[in-house]
Order: C-alpha cells, then structure tokens, then sequence
C-alpha cells in the first residue's frame, strides 16, 4: 500500500440540494473525504447516489437556478473553493483541479479542432502564444497515445472515434499539470479493451506527473485496478470510506457488501447475478431513518427511526450503519429475549 503524506483536498459535511416544484432534492447531503497528493480516490455506488454532483460540486459547477451548495466546506490547499469569486474558480478550474467529463462528445465543442480546444486552455493558463500552445496541444496529443498527433489535432470531434475523443479529454485535462484531477466515469460507453487503455494511461500519466486523482465510477472492478481509497455512496451520503483493499477482503456495510456480491464471478454457478432488492429512494422522499433500510435484510427498529454517524470500525474504516453502534447490539439483544 502507498504511502500519502501530504493532503491537497478536504471536503468537510458538503451539502448540494436543488430546489423545485416537487420539492428539495439533497443530492449530496453532509459528506466528508479527503484527498493526498498522488492518490487515487475511487467513489463509488449505483446511479443516482451523488457521485456525478459531488464531483460538479468540488468546482462549483452546479446549476443555479435549481441547485446550490448550502453547507460544508471545500479545502484544496487549505483553502475554501466555496469562499472563491467565480473569476478566481476560473483561474484554479482547468489549471489547478481538471476534470475528465462522463461523455466526451457532449464535453468537446463540435466546431472546433481537438487541437484547438486544447490550445484555448493552455492559452488562458499558461500565457502562451498560439504557435506555441498549439505546439504543446500537438505535444499532449502524442502524449496519450493518439497516432499522428498532428494530423488529429486538426480534426473536429465527430471525425475521432470514441475512443480518441477520450483521450483528447486527458489531454486537455492535464495540459496545464493539474495537481488534482477528476474522473467522471472516464470509461463510460467505451468498450472492454479501450477501457483498459484509457485507465492505464490515466494511471500512467498520473505517475508522470503526480496529480492526485478522484475515480467516479459504478464498477468495481475499476476501483480494483486503479484506486488507493474508496469512498461508497448512497443516497447523497458516504455510507463506507476505508481502503481499496479492505473494500474487497473485508467489506462492512450491508450495501458494499450487496455490490460485491453482484458482481459477476467466473465460478458462479447461478444462471442469474444477485441483485439487491427494492431501488434506490427519492430523494424528494427519503426514510426517516437510514436510507438503505428498506433494502438492507439486517434492518432493525432502529434503522428506520434515526440516521447512523460514520463510525470508526477500524484504523482505515468508517461505516454509516447501526450494525457498529451500542445501540444496534442493546436491540438485538432485547429482541433476542423476546424470540423476535
């Protein structure tokens, strides 16, 4: 296991909600994490958990109207993001924290050359002049991997398969040597082995220059591969934080542990995957209590009436369950009197 020193991120009870007719949506409600410098981050969960929101979050990138940052605190190198004027977010935002979006065709500018979008950024960061960012744009290309770089770099988007354009997105992302660069499901829609390539390019480029990464992604087998520590969500909230490897040998949490046992296994003998029953809540009508009681098959009364705080299970973990609490073992042994 890697040893990380220095923290670049800290996110501390960071609440986004939007507000609309049917009501107030908590998107990401209370979470805290931290990051060092030259880890690899992985959150993780089935859609709708927040995971998409919490990384618009970190640089501001929320819509308003209808949603707003309305709590917690966002420290990258001790200092708040959320204090910033946007004219200082868009200084740090490309520069210092860069992001990989989840489809690049929606991401890239369709009248403009990859190599152009490239250059634009690195023209507003770095001062450049045009011959010498588009010389740089080229050099970035050819970085990633992408064959005759400057005959790519004149191409508009439509003409580059799925995926160049993904790379193209590295590149532009880590044109400018973030320290800090974030991942939103950088595999999405790419098959198997252009998967594979794209997440050890990151790997590899993140090596080469340091940056420290934050892996958004629903599959597991990626945080496997690629992650130091793993953040699991549900529900706007992070219901398990330990390191990768603990995620895989020594899962806590009733919803990570419905996750790994979903994934597909080559000695399964069942025609069918396990699934976890029911379906992720509203969150314009979220329980009472912890929001995965109503799937989770350990749930007690006390999972319905009140939310759990992220316990300390151990030197890496926290867990968000009743399950690791006092109180969960006062009403298993009451009920266990009772012959419930």
């Amino acid at each position: 296991m890697k040893q990380f020193e220095e923290k670049i991120l800290e996110v501390k009870n960071l609440q986004t909600y939007f507000f609309t007719d049917e009501g107030t949506s908590k998107a990401v409600n209370g979470i805290s994490f931290t990051l060092n410098k030259g880890e690899t981050l992985g959150i993780v969960g089935e859609s709708g958990s927040g995971k998409s929101i919490t990384s618009l979050s970190l640089l501001r990138l929320i819509q308003s109207p209808p949603g707003k940052i309305t709590g917690g605190s966002i420290l990258f190198k001790g200092e708040d993001l959320l204090t910033k004027t946007e004219k200082q977010m868009r200084s740090i935002r490309g520069n210092e924290i860069s992001m990989i979006f989840q489809e690049p065709m929606t991401s890239l500018n369709p009248v403009y050359s990859a190599g152009e979008q490239i250059a634009e950024a690195i023209r507003l960061h770095q001062k450049l002049g045009k011959k010498e960012a588009w010389n740089k744009a080229v050099d970035m290309l050819r970085l990633v991997g992408i064959p005759s770089p400057e005959k790519r770099a004149k191409q508009e988007p439509h003409e580059l398969s799925g995926g160049m354009r993904q790379r193209v997105m590295i590149a532009m992302a880590l044109a400018c040597h973030p320290e800090v660069l974030i991942a939103d499901e950088p595999t999405t829609a790419l098959d198997v082995t252009i998967q594979a390539q794209i997440l050890e390019l990151i790997k590899t480029l993140q090596k080469d220059f340091g940056t420290a990464v934050i892996l958004i992604t629903h599959d597991l087998g990626v945080v496997y591969e690629t992650c130091d520590r793993v953040a699991v969500m549900y529900a706007g909230k992070i219901v398990e934080y330990t390191l990768a490897k603990e995620i895989f040998t020594n899962p806590k949490h009733p919803y990570t542990i419905g996750l790994l046992n979903s994934l597909p296994r080559l000695d399964m003998d069942q025609e069918e995957l396990t699934t976890i029953p029911g379906t992720v809540p509203s969150p314009y009508n979220m329980p009472k209590g912890c929001s995965f009681a109503p799937r989770c098959a350990h749930a007690k009364k006390i999972c319905e009436q009140a939310v759990p705080d992220l316990q300390t299970t151990g030197p890496s973990t926290q867990v968000s369950c009743w399950m690791f609490t006092p109180q969960w073992e006062k009403e298993y042994d009451a009920q266990e009197k009772v012959g419930v």
